[in-house]
Order: structure tokens, then sequence, then C-alpha cells
């Protein structure tokens, strides 16, 4: 019976362990777990693996340029869009505002002229008087006549229609026409009743006597 030989504490192979073969199964000299030499030969041969692994190399990236570029020109053209449709939007909302408020104004001119309506008759029942002198002043029918004037002024009425006046049919009712070789146009002679009007629209037109060219 072969006795065992005793271990050498010096060598780093005799760890106690051995092979089918009796050689010692420690770690060689040098290269222990752990150790610096050992991780520094895995090190590289891990970072190889890992590009062999990722199937490309940095130059294959080159696409993603073209993509991202692609989305940013994507996306501009997308926020110009939107900025045009809000200007348009902005514009015809204004349009729509504008439109409103003139609306409003007219029906608003409208009402007025409607309650005015029934005091037409009445100014120019005045309009007479003062033409025959029964409003001299200090009369006594001179403080109602400047009280009821001021008052529709107030809401906005106003009266048209004079002597000299160029004649517009738009705005004016010939009850008479007479030529003179005075004029170079229709001409307005003598205003019979005036005409009233509320900001654009008009009550009743002037009526009035016209002098006309030879």
């Amino acid at each position: 019976m072969a006795s065992k030989e005793p271990k050498n504490p010096e060598d780093p192979r005799d760890d106690g362990a051995v092979g089918p073969e009796g050689e010692p199964t420690g770690s060689p000299s040098g290269q222990a777990d752990g150790s610096p030499a050992a991780e520094g030969t895995d090190a590289p041969a891990k970072a190889g693996a890992e590009d062999e692994n990722s199937g490309f190399s940095p130059e294959d990236l080159s696409f993603l340029s073209d993509v991202s570029d692609g989305k940013v020109e994507a996306s501009t053209d997308t926020e110009s869009e939107h900025l045009l449709d809000l200007k348009r939007v902005t514009a015809e909302y204004a349009n729509y505002r504008r439109r409103t408020e003139a609306n409003r104004q007219v029906e608003r001119d409208r009402a007025v002229g409607d309650t005015l309506a029934p005091l037409l008759p009445v100014l120019d029942d005045l309009d007479r008087a003062d033409k025959h002198g029964d409003l001299a002043e200090g009369g006594p029918l001179t403080a109602i006549a400047q009280k009821l004037r001021a008052a529709v002024e107030r809401l906005g009425l106003v009266a048209y229609g004079a002597a000299g006046e160029a004649f517009d049919p738009a705005h004016h009712e010939a009850i008479f026409q007479k030529p003179n070789p005075e004029v170079s146009g229709p001409t307005i002679a003598d205003v019979v009743e005036r005409g009233y009007r509320i900001g654009d629209v008009t009550l009743r037109a002037a009526k009035v006597v016209v002098d006309t060219p030879e």
C-alpha cells in the first residue's frame, strides 16, 4: 500500500483536490478566479461576442438619421397646416362677429324706428307751424317743440332734406318737377316733408319739389 506524500504548502496547485489521474484540480499559477489576469482575458472576448450577436455595424445606423429627418419634415408640414387652419378660423370668426354686430345694430335701429314712426306726423306739424311763425321765440309751443325734438334726437332720429341739395331718388321722393335753367342737375327746390333716418335705416323718404335742367 503506497503512502500519501505530504502536502507542500508553497505549491499553489496543491489545494487538496486530486483529479482522476492524480493531477491537482486547482487553478494554474497566476490565474486564480477573480484575479486581474482573468478579468482582463475575458473582457475582450465578451465584447467581441456582443458585436457578433448585434448583427450590424455602426455604419448601419445611418438609416436612423433619414427616418429622423423625415419625421421632422412631416412634423413641420403638419404644424404649418394647423397654423393656416387657425388663421382661417380666426378670420372667419372676426368676419362673423362684425356681421353679427352690424345686424344687431340694424335690428336695434329698426326697433327704435318702429317706436318713433307714430311721432313723425307730429314733427311734420311742428315744421309747418315753424314755417308759419307759430314757433316764434317765446311762443307757447316753442318749449314743447324743443323738448320733443331733443328727445327724438337722443334716440338717434335724424332729419334730412333741404332746399338746394342734389336730388337722390334713393332718399328723396319727388312729388313735383319743374324746369329751371339755372341748375345743371336735379336739385331740391322745396321740401314738403322732411325725411327721417336712424343710422342706416330710412324711416321715411323726404318729399320734395325738384328743379330739373331744361
